[in-house]
């Protein structure tokens, strides 16, 4: 009851016009300030900035115009191996003398290029179309290295050209040495066949593994150089390992993405 009075009494009497009025306290003045600086930090965010994330992918170190795998044309007996692994070879030049029911013939690097790995051997018995030799297309063994990576197909459009790359290096241990840098050269426009991957890198065992998830999207990555380093190549460790880097070596590349976060909210 002694409340209902006090209502009654309260809407009776005249508006307090007379009274001062009673700004906020330095402390009030404080808070108020700092939320509307970070609202208006949230909103100059929400327009304009982005989440950083990384999409990781399996690859090798590699030449820019790959490998192929040179077979055997003929049936026979190898009689001379005439090249060694590591020599870099001309157009045509000869690489094994193999005996055939029709004579002797001669195997020849279809492109020239570096002999990476050479599978036969003299007395080996080869059938036509086998396996006699890895050859690296480069013109020059000091031609710099590039990482090839093979993203999936569903996210490889998330990749920008020029994206920063962390390659860590199957030969040189991340602890000791750190990741290899790089930056996004290319993406390739169609994923790879198994086929077309072991076309280009000259292993079929790579090619497996890159396609085992389906067909991968090939991604260039330029390794960026360092005159300080023993392996010509930049590294997060500045030294980087005591000892050059070669092709064929896998790598796991780790792609830094920088996706703009979109609007989802509105100030009131």
């Amino acid at each position: 009851m002694q409340f209902r009075q006090k209502a009654l009494a309260k809407l009776q009497s005249p508006e307090e016009l007379d009274l001062p009025v009673r700004f906020a306290r330095p402390q009030g003045r404080l808070v108020l300030a700092v939320t509307v600086l970070v609202m208006a930090a949230s909103s100059f965010w929400a327009f304009t900035g982005s989440v950083s994330s990384k999409q990781s992918a399996p690859g090798v170190l590699t030449h820019a115009e790959g490998s192929y795998l040179l077979q055997s044309p003929y049936a026979g007996q190898v009689t001379g191996v005439l090249a060694r692994e590591g020599q870099l070879l001309p157009p045509g030049a000869p690489l094994l003398k193999v005996s055939t029911d029709r004579g002797e013939r001669t195997v020849r690097a279809v492109a020239g290029g570096r002999v990476t790995t050479l599978a036969a051997r003299t007395g080996a018995v080869l059938t036509t179309g086998a396996d006699v030799a890895t050859v690296e297309r480069v013109k020059d063994p000091d031609d710099p290295l590039v990482a090839m990576l093979y993203v999936s197909d569903g996210s490889a459009g998330t990749i920008p050209v020029g994206a920063p790359v962390d390659l860590t290096v199957q030969s040189a241990p991340q602890r000791q040495f750190g990741v290899l840098r790089g930056r996004v050269k290319a993406v390739g426009r169609t994923p790879r066949t198994q086929e077309q991957i072991g076309g280009f890198l000259g292993d079929n065992r790579l090619a497996a593994e890159f396609s085992r998830h389906g067909r991968p999207v090939a991604v260039l990555v330029e390794l960026e150089r360092s005159a300080t380093t023993r392996s010509g190549y930049r590294w997060s460790v500045t030294s980087g390992p005591p000892y050059a880097v070669d092709s064929a070596t896998p790598v796991t590349g780790a792609v830094h993405l920088s996706v703009r976060r979109p609007v989802d909210w509105l100030l009131p």
